[in-house]
């Protein structure tokens, strides 16, 4: 190994680090400091015209750090993976499907628990050394897509279709290019060699995925075990 390429081994880890815990450090940053923006860009408010929803449609993956997270890890795992730049397509596909059955009324039991159980999914295969082929790991984020689409949907039921669009297309956009960019910085980071050295530090983003995704759901799993009454 030349001088070139130890710098560069060196620079792979930081990048992935970067890449995973920046986005999830703003976001983290930003729900402390606005809790009752949380999941709704407009601050419990309908977006009335096309730039609110847009805008909405942009914040709302963002701000809520659970679909965040999925979707950070979502373009880790594609950038491992043979062909797999379809993973986070069919992710982003399926979560407009699953705002679109939210809007249409269908009904998807327990949302919370797909969406948090499809983060401690992602970290999981993340950290696996023999993960599912590519073509299992699409249909599986493609589930998940549905149910964190699902749960998009819910702060813009009742819009007007000028802003409803719009909203469609913001967090269609802002997830793709978030999802994509990971994606093309993780498939740099490995170069052309998918060995044990060049994958580890994907194993460690996915173990800190993990982590979260087992916290947001064991939290999810006390609110409906042990519902709190409103006051």
């Amino acid at each position: 190994m030349n001088q070139f390429q130890r710098f560069n081994h060196r620079l792979r880890l930081p990048f992935l680090s970067t890449c995973i815990v920046l986005p999830l450090l703003t976001s983290a940053l930003l729900l402390k400091a606005t809790p009752a923006l949380a999941h709704h860009a407009m601050g419990g408010g309908m977006p009335s015209n096309l730039f609110e929803g847009f805008m909405s449609g942009l914040a709302h993956p963002v701000i809520g750090i659970d679909h965040l997270a999925f979707i950070v890890a979502i373009g880790l795992l594609a950038a491992i993976k043979r062909h797999g730049i379809w993973i986070p397509i069919a992710f982003v596909l399926a979560a407009m499907l699953g705002t679109g059955a939210h809007l249409a009324k269908f009904s998807f039991p327990g949302v919370e628990l797909f969406v948090s159980g499809s983060i401690v999914l992602v970290g999981a295969l993340l950290v696996m050394k023999n993960s599912p082929k590519t073509g299992i790991v699409t249909i599986l984020a493609a589930i998940a897509g549905l149910f964190h689409g699902y749960a998009y949907g819910e702060s813009i039921f009742g819009a007007e279709t000028t802003p409803l669009v719009a909203y469609l297309a913001g967090f269609t956009v802002i997830q793709l290019v978030i999802s994509i960019t990971t994606f093309w910085i993780g498939h740099k980071a490995t170069l052309t060699r998918k060995s044990e050295v060049a994958t580890a530090p994907f194993r460690s983003a996915g173990l800190v995925v993990l982590g979260m995704g087992v916290a947001f759901f064991a939290s999810q799993l006390i609110n409906v075990l042990l519902p709190i009454s409103a006051a």
